[in-house]
């Protein structure tokens, strides 16, 4: 028995000497110096076993280090903790200068962030952190050390450091042909270009949202063209002169200098100056091959089936519903290799002209005693009538000179209640400020200047003035009310009728200017009745919303509804034969809502068959009659509006300062008021301290007044020196109290 314990001893210590020795080659030379002389030692097994192991317990082990380099041991907080921190920051210091940001660069959440939101652009579906492969983190490790290493290059077609999940294509088994095609055509935006765009655009947007004026509403969150239209409803009124300009060429492109040395107003950062300039610098190719046209053409063409990673085209009324985007939202800056960061640099640059017209605007601004509004020093908006701010009073030589601006993207607005003169002042000088600024050459042509009696045309609605003569009813001495007829003027917005019939037409909607005839939309021939009908009503509603602050929001909207309702039932009078549109009518109702096509040999009626499940519901088309169009939206607008997420910042800020904190208790104590915090903590406590049991009849009983009860029971962890009797008597009052609760 003995020896086959040693036997077994024998054979355990020799498969640990062996896999020592593996361990040895791949440890320190510190610790391979420890488990040789260990090693050296050692008893020999056969002689003493039992000396074997107690010499190998006292070994030291080889323990791994972990490494800086592992992806999962950089991802320590969360990408949108991080990125809401840095909102916070920027807000509550909104004038620093930023300097260094390349420790935002090194920080790896920012970097998994970025590959999701890609991901989900490029794919179609969110990608959880749990759902990335070790090889992507590792892949998008590497192109984080090559930004910062400065190995990274913008637009590389071949080599790259990761690449999208979907991309399958083994770049060195192309053929020459194929590789010539994608270094000198077109292609779009490579994969990891993308993740650096996303990575700096989280960066770079809290830093300037912080700072941008309130004057522009382009490329900026939570502000669109819903909001210009209302803050120019609210704030324009009384304006006779207006000065519409077009700085779009800006959008196109702007020298490398001019951008750089706006960037580097409020970021110092070498890293990402650099960056953002190589992706300016770096040429773009834009040439294509020419292909070859096929002569012969298929007379079966097979549909496209789309991948299971492939996301869907843009649905036809939503790409329909692009086709009505205004001309100051049509253009998109794109410069360089900048990507998504080229609008939030167009605003950059701009940002400067609104500053500059922020100042004009208090130069200009001259109150007037006799005006009814704006007479105060400070300029602010002094409205008579508080339920209806938009009523502003004529103006006249005696009234109080005002402008305002606004811009969205590259065009301006500027309405001046005074002269022409300011008006041609102010031109003249926004025409030198450009060309110093920003190496613009504009004329009297470019920035025309227009009377609101004409109506000034901005994202598609009509500005143009209403005289109202109100009656103005005051109380004079002695109580006696008296009534004047007063005369004022109100802003009109109105959407435009001709531009929506231009846009109409180059959608190949409707034919013809002064009697518009629909055309049949032959995109939707092949679909069914009830997809069609779905799809229209879709684009419907949008246009329902997108004219929600138009003062015609009836006609206009009744007006597409009849170009649509036309188109389709043209369509559906050449699918089914049905030769005009008086009899699509009879069949399919007024809303198209009943079936068109006819069933063969005798069949249930529609009804039934729906009720069965063996057909599909249509729904009928939306806003058939002008009564089902919903009102125009009257709410009123605040002068001094901030988009939602802005409010939250900085109410959070506010209240995670301390001042504000000690600033409502010291208030509160000076009124003599108690917080709800502290009343409840002091309730419990009196309750937890004394634990009184309720006596009903003793409540019952008890007449004292609810001010009283509730002092004298907050009071009561102090008054222990009283006497039996008084204790007695708060506790029925307090138990009166309990009892209420």
């Amino acid at each position: 028995m003995n020896y086959m314990h040693h036997r077994r001893l024998a054979v355990l210590a020799h498969r640990v000497l062996v896999s020592h020795v593996v361990l040895v080659k791949h440890s320190s030379p510190a610790t391979t110096s420890k488990l040789w002389y260990a090693q050296s030692n050692f008893p020999s097994p056969r002689n003493n076993g039992f000396s074997f192991i107690r010499a190998f317990s006292f070994a030291v082990p080889n323990r791994r280090t972990p490494d800086p380099d592992d992806p999962s041991t950089l991802m320590k907080e969360d990408g949108v903790a991080l990125c809401s921190q840095m909102w916070i920051d920027n807000f509550r210091a909104p004038d620093a200068t930023a300097t260094n940001l390349t420790t935002f660069l090194r920080r790896f959440e920012l970097w998994v962030l970025a590959y999701q939101k890609v991901c989900a652009d490029d794919m179609g579906a969110y990608m959880p952190r749990s759902a990335i492969q070790r090889s992507a983190l590792e892949d998008l490790l590497a192109l984080r050390n090559a930004v910062l290493d400065s190995r990274f290059k913008w637009g590389a077609r071949l080599e790259f450091f990761i690449k999208s999940p979907k991309d399958k294509t083994e770049y060195e088994s192309l053929s020459k042909r194929k590789i010539k095609a994608i270094l000198t055509t077109t292609q779009p935006a490579a994969f990891q270009d993308k993740i650096v765009h996303e990575v700096l655009f989280m960066i770079l947007e809290p830093i300037y949202e912080a700072r941008f004026s309130e004057k522009s509403f382009a490329f900026r969150p939570g502000r669109n063209a819903h909001s210009v239209l209302r803050t120019i409803r609210r704030n324009f009124a009384g304006y006779l002169w207006y000065i519409k300009g077009d700085l779009s060429t800006i959008l196109d492109g702007m020298k490398v200098g001019l951008v750089i040395s706006a960037l580097m107003r409020d970021v110092r950062d070498k890293k990402v100056i650099d960056l953002v300039k190589a992706a300016l610098v770096t040429p773009v190719i834009t040439s294509q091959v020419e292909e070859k046209k096929k002569t012969k053409k298929r007379k079966h063409q097979k549909k496209k089936v789309l991948a299971e990673d492939e996301p869907k085209p843009d649905p036809y009324w939503l790409e329909t519903f692009f086709g009505f985007a205004p001309e100051e939202a049509e253009k998109l800056p794109s410069w360089g290799h900048c990507g998504i960061l080229s609008p939030l640099l167009a605003n950059v640059c701009l940002d400067e002209l609104d500053r500059w017209m922020e100042g004009k605007i208090k130069e200009f601004y001259r109150p007037s005693k006799s005006d009814v509004i704006w007479n105060g020093p400070d300029g602010e908006v002094e409205q008579g009538n508080t339920s209806w701010p938009e009523f502003v009073p004529t103006s006249g030589p005696d009234k109080t000179r005002k402008m305002d601006y606004i811009r969205y993207g590259g065009h301006i607005l500027i309405g001046v209640r005074g002269p022409r003169a300011d008006a041609a002042i102010l031109r003249k000088q926004l025409i030198e400020f450009c060309d110093q600024k920003y190496r613009l050459n504009l004329d009297n042509e470019s920035l025309p200047i227009e009377h609101i009696t004409k109506g000034i045309m901005f994202l598609d609605h009509v500005l143009c003035r209403r005289v109202v003569y109100p009656t103005l009813r005051f109380t004079a001495t002695g109580g006696k009310i008296i009534s004047e007829k007063g005369v004022g003027t109100l802003l009109s917005v109105t959407a435009s009728l001709k531009q929506s019939i231009k846009q109409f037409r180059k959608l190949n909607f409707l034919k013809g200017d002064r009697d518009p005839d629909p055309q049949p939309c032959f995109r939707m021939f092949h679909a069914t009745q009830a997809h069609t009908n779905a799809q229209m009503n879709k684009l419907l509603s949008t246009m329902v919303e997108w004219y929600r602050y138009a003062d015609n929001r009836k006609k206009i909207v009744n007006f597409c509804s009849y170009i649509i309702r036309g188109s389709l039932a043209k369509l559906y009078a050449a699918k089914y034969k049905l030769r005009s549109r008086a009899k699509v009518y009879k069949i399919g109702a007024r809303n198209l809502s009943r079936p068109l096509k006819e069933k063969k040999g005798q069949s249930p009626e529609y009804h039934n068959l729906l009720r069965m499940g063996l057909v599909e519901s249509i729904d009928g088309l939306q806003y058939t009659r002008m009564s089902l169009v919903p009102e125009t939206d009257y709410n009123p607008f605040p002068s001094n509006w901030r988009p939602d997420h802005e409010k939250f910042l900085l109410e959070f800020i506010k209240l995670d300062d301390s001042k504000t904190l000690e600033e409502q208790r010291s208030g509160l104590q000076e009124q003599g008021l108690v917080s709800p915090q502290d009343y409840i903590s002091m309730l419990v406590w009196n309750y937890k301290r004394r634990a009184i049991i309720v006596d009903q009849l003793s409540v019952g009983n008890s007449g004292v007044s609810d001010a009283q009860r509730e002092k004298e029971m907050l009071l009561g962890s102090t008054l222990e020196n009283d006497d039996h009797g008084s204790r007695d008597k708060e506790d029925k009052e307090e138990g009166f109290h309990a009892a209420q609760i």
